[in-house]
Formats: structure tokens, sequence, C-alpha cells
């Protein structure tokens, strides 16, 4: 798709450039005085932890921002493919896949030996992160994938709307009230932030609260919550330009270090003509910030053109532009536990996204390590609203996303210095000056990373089995489940099996059959089957509510080795009867491929098989062989409720 040739419009890009108008300004309701989950922040972490909350009718959800209405132009708008999963749970995919600039190549640029004013192409390789997801890394405008998340929640059975124009003043949490699962222990103030500076207060009070308020977070600050790391001390510029130039490789991500004036990179994004430009601007003072250097556009677009002689570089028009400061800070908590929480206390408070981990935005990590953190946390808050889940399952949030907010800092701090011509602080030495090769190097080291899939949680209750990984080494346990294809029994439909795992809340068992013809009563699939459909231990019997539908609460899917399978001959189990009419449910029975098989693909066991448990947010939460019926029981056991 192209869009944006005579100049910048955000927006739905479905609708053409011509007609294409923001979004009208919603008018201001009042807050409800009292609701389940309080979400402060509008931005893709509070805006992905709406969208889950908004799948359950039975819990009440508010979401407040302070902007005075849906953000327009983009910030954030690398797409990793691990978001690109997560979308798909939103059932939001097509859309972002369909309007995205997928990024392909590489290029790297250093001074030309010959003439080092001038830079030269050194080499251009495939992007690192290509074969890791059936999705690739993207670039679209971050409002159009607010738009998408806005929609969802809009269209849900709760309807669920963003209140905007609030600006919390206060923020009490009693502690006497924090491990009452039944208490409001949260009461949060707002004030409107209009342009009439409107004296009016509004009080909420929750059950639980979630900080999604970017850098400045005033949920951070009202739990004490501190951000420890390095200070800014670099400032780079950030803009995304229509222009017109010789640069041959504008169309393609590119690295750029010059000699003498610092370093460009540039990244393409969708529509064919806009193009993203990261520019090198120099080292801050002590306790000096990116705003006290009084830049205009042109100057940063000066500094552009020096770096890049001597291609011509003809601006038409700035559509987005900020000067930022690399500089690296984590929260000492994620939530409001003491740190370690040693009493083993339930949280009622967390924070998530830039209210607890800040960085550089070079590696596109911002927002998709972002919307990860609510997606983590989402369907936990639910459970333990709705009494599926122990409260417990609510600490494993800190101890799962610090980890990785804690890589994510790491990581940004190695390709700021890698990025930049000169030093990024006084102690760097000389020696640590480095090249495009480098880069190259920490990209292909790192790219499971700045995909997202590499992304594992520790060992835990909900990240078990580590002794069963031989049995599908292509599921990694703690690392999201990673999709393949096979074909459905009851129609030959091919379909991605990872796109099962959507975003409503429930666990998904997959059983992979060993060798034995899954009909016969004497085999492991079989008799795990029958196992799952009437046992008294089994954990669908212990944990689904009595006339609900079978796969409610855990949903199971059977992937088999034999290809000349009938659904007529599976047990009812895999093909139940639901809803109001006992409709049959003729998709969750399948076979592999020949010349795409799921067994070879994830290196799954021929001859014992296997169950892959997956959580909610699309995680393996165990392995286990077929006839774990047991293993399976004390699993769900330790933190569900019957």
């Amino acid at each position: 798709m192209q869009y944006h040739l005579n100049g910048f419009k955000p927006g739905n890009y479905q609708i053409p450039d011509s007609v294409r108008k923001p979004a009208p300004t919603l008018p201001i309701l009042d807050l409800p005085k009292e609701v389940d989950v309080l979400i402060v922040g509008g931005g893709p972490a509070g805006l992905a932890m709406a969208r889950q909350m908004s799948e359950f009718t039975d819990v009440t959800t508010c979401i407040v921002d302070l902007e005075t209405g849906p953000l327009i132009f983009g910030r954030a708008d690398g797409i990793s493919c691990r978001t690109m999963e997560i979308m798909e749970g939103f059932n939001s995919c097509e859309m972002v896949v369909k309007e995205a600039y997928r990024l392909n190549q590489n290029t790297f640029w250093e001074p030309d030996s010959i003439k080092p004013e001038h830079i030269k192409r050194t080499h251009k390789i495939p992007d690192a992160r290509i074969g890791l997801s059936e999705f690739a890394h993207g670039i679209v405008n971050q409002a159009r994938l607010h738009e998408l998340l806005l929609e969802g929640m809009k269209n849900s059975v709760t309807h669920l709307v963003p209140h905007y124009s609030r600006r919390l003043l206060e923020l009490d949490v009693d502690p006497n009230l924090t491990q009452d699962l039944n208490a409001h222990p949260i009461t949060a103030t707002f004030g409107l932030n209009d342009d009439a500076q409107s004296p009016k207060t509004e009080t909420v009070r929750a059950k639980y609260v979630v900080g999604c308020d970017g850098a400045r977070s005033a949920v951070r600050r009202g739990l004490s919550i501190t951000l420890e790391g390095d200070s800014a001390n670099k400032a780079w510029g950030v803009m995304d330009l229509l222009l017109v130039t010789d640069f041959p490789d504008i169309r393609v991500k590119s690295f750029i270090q010059s000699k003498e004036h610092g370093a460009v990179m540039t990244i393409p994004r969708e529509g064919g003509y806009l193009v993203r430009f990261y520019i090198e601007l120099g080292l801050l003072n002590k306790d000096q910030r990116a705003s006290d250097l009084n830049l205009k556009a042109e100057d940063v677009i000066a500094k552009a053109q020096q770096i890049m002689h001597p291609y011509k570089l003809d601006v038409k028009e700035v559509a987005w532009w900020s000067i930022y400061e690399v500089g690296q800070r984590i929260a000492d908590r994620f939530d409001d536990t003491p740190v370690g929480n040693p009493e083993g206390l339930i949280p009622r408070a967390f924070v998530a996204g830039d209210a607890c981990h800040t960085h550089s935005p070079k590696g596109g990590w911002g927002l998709n390590t972002s919307l990860p953190d609510t997606f983590n946390l989402g369907w936990k808050v639910a459970s333990v609203l709705q009494g599926k889940c122990k409260p417990k399952l609510l600490q494993t949030y800190s101890s799962e996303r610090r980890k990785v907010a804690l890589q994510l800092i790491e990581a940004d701090r190695q390709l700021s210095k890698l990025v930049a011509t000169c030093p990024t602080s006084d102690d760097d030495a000389p020696e640590d000056k480095t090249n495009t090769a480098d880069i190259e190097k920490f990209m292909a080291r790192q790219n499971g990373f700045v995909a997202g899939t590499a992304i594992e949680y520790y060992p835990s209750y909900i990240c078990t089995g580590q002794e069963n990984q031989y049995l599908a080494s292509g599921f990694k346990i703690g690392q999201r489940f990673h999709s393949a294809e096979a074909i459905r029994v009851a129609d030959g439909d091919r379909q991605h099996l990872g796109h099962l795992n959507k975003a409503d809340g429930r666990w998904r068992i997959f059983i992979f059959g060993n060798k034995q013809n899954p009909v016969e009563s004497s085999s492991e699939s079989y008799k795990l089957v029958q196992f799952l459909a009437n046992s008294e231990f089994s954990p669908v019997q212990k944990y689904t509510e009595y006339l609900a539908d079978i796969d409610s609460v855990i949903d199971i899917y059977a992937v088999f080795q034999q290809q000349d399978l009938s659904i007529e001959d599976m047990p009812d189990f895999l093909w139940p009867a639901k809803g109001k009419y006992g409709l049959r449910d003729y998709e969750k029975v399948f076979h592999a491929e020949k010349g795409n098989d799921i067994f070879e693909l994830r290196n799954i066991d021929r001859s014992n098989g296997c169950m892959v448990v997956v959580r909610p947010d699309q995680h393996i939460a165990n392995i286990l062989p077929l006839n774990a019926y047991d293993e399976l029981t004390q699993f769900f056991d330790e933190f569900m409720i019957s």
C-alpha cells in the first residue's frame, strides 16, 4: 500500500489520503466511582491491558489518559515479530500486516577509505529476524496500532472506551486492605486536563491499578517506586521525513557512520515515501537536558546532511520530530510490594512500559517491551478477579517482566555505544570506537531478543517441566509458542497452530500424538483424551463450571502424525458440542503435513509424543509425556481454584 504522497496524514490507512481525517475529539464523560481495574495511561501498555480486560463481562475496567484524545503521530513505530503475534491474539494482525513496511534488508555505510569525507556502502544483508516467526518485523504508525486496539475494545462485549483529559493528582493504596481481595484498596483522584483548567476532581476506587503513564509516571511516584540506572548523557534527534534524495538505500534500513560528523540510522516507513531518521547530536553536559540545546528541526536536518555527504537530502515535509536523550533506567520493583516481597504479599498496584523501564528508541524496544508487559499481566489479573486462579499468581508479573527489562536495558546500552561514532560518555576509551561490522554482529547475536521471540521466563510453577524438554525441543519452555502449520482433519484447511492461542484468558493443551493410531483405545493419545474427558482428576473437569462449554477454561487441541484420519472417528471430546444449540466444534483436530511437518519443524519426539501446555499469554508453561496424568493435575492444582 502507498500513502502520504502529497503530505503526511494520520488516521485509518484504509481511507484515501485525500479524505483521511484524524479521529474526532470525544466528549468528556464522568469517571466511574468504583471499578475492578483502573488503568492509567493510554499508550501501548495501557491499551494492551485494556484490550484484554474488555473481553470479560464480569470485570469492570476504567482506562484514563492525560491526552485530549487518541495518539495522532507515532513515536515508537517498529512492530516486532512478537508484537505481531500478540496482535494476532487480539484478531488484529491482518491489518497491521497489510499496512506495515516489512524490514527485509539492512545496509551498512562507513567513511570511504579514499575520500574519508564521503560515506560509502560496505555491504547489504538480509534482516537477521527473517524466519523467527511467521510474521516479519514491520514499521507502522504507532497511532494506527493504537487505533486497532481501541477498535477492538469498543467492539468487545464490554464496549470499553478510554476517558481522556484526566490528570492523576493523587494515588493512595491502603495497606490495611491490600490482602483482602474483596476490598478496593486503591483510591485515585483525577483532575480535568483541559484548556479551561476546571477545578473539578473525581475519585475512583479500584481493586487493582496499573500505571502505564510513561517515563514520568504519576502512578510510580504515588507508589514511591524509584528508577535506577544511568542518567542521560547523549542527545539524538528523531524525525519522520518526506524528502527527495539521491541516497540509494533510502528504502532500506541503514546504519551510517561518518568520519567527523556522527552517525545516522534510517528506517523506511509505511506507505512508500515516509522515512525515519535517527541523528547523532552529541554529548550532554552533566545535568543538561536535550531540551536545553534549543535546536530547531532545521538544525537536526543540517546535521543529517553533513553526516550523509556527498548525498543530498531535500526535505519537503517534517511529519514529526523530537530530540531524546540516551539513558537507561529501570524501576527497583514493578508492583506495590517490597523489593523481594519477603512476606509473600499479594500486589494490588503495578507499573508497566516506560513507567518502569526507559531507554533509547533506536532498537525499537519501547513499544515492543511495553505491550508484552501488560500482555503478561492482563490474564493474571482477570483470572484472579474471576476466582479462577489463586492470587499468588499476581506475584509472577514482576519476577517475569523485570528480568526482560534488565536484558533490555543492557542491550540498549550496548547498541547505543555501537551506533554512535563518538563516545557515549567521558568514560569510554578511544579504542572502544566501533564500526558497522560490530553493529551487524550485535544485531545477529541479539536477533531473537530484538524480535521478541527469544524472550524467556525463569522456571516457576507456571514455567516448568524442563526435564521433558527433549520431547519437543522446538517448543522452548518459558518462551512463546512458536507457531507452525498443520492440516485440519475436518476440512483439510491449513492452519497456523499459534493462531489458536487467542487473548481470551484461556489455557491451551496441545496433544502431539505418537506413532500409535489415536483412534485405537490402546493408544496413549486415546487414553489421554479419555482421562481429560471423564476423570474427576482431569483439570478440564475440575476447573470448568457446570453447564459451561467444555473448552471455556482449558482449550484442548490434538495434532497427529497419521494423515488418513476422519473426524467422525475421533472421540466426542475432540469435536465437542457447544453453545445453546449444542453445535459441534470441528476445529480442534489436526494432522501433520507432508513437506511441512510440524513434528520435524519443532523437533517433537515421534515415538513418544507429548502434551504442550500453553499459558493465556501464549508462552509455554509445561511439556509432559502423554501418560503424565498426575503431573498434569498437579500442575494446574498449584495455582487454579476449582
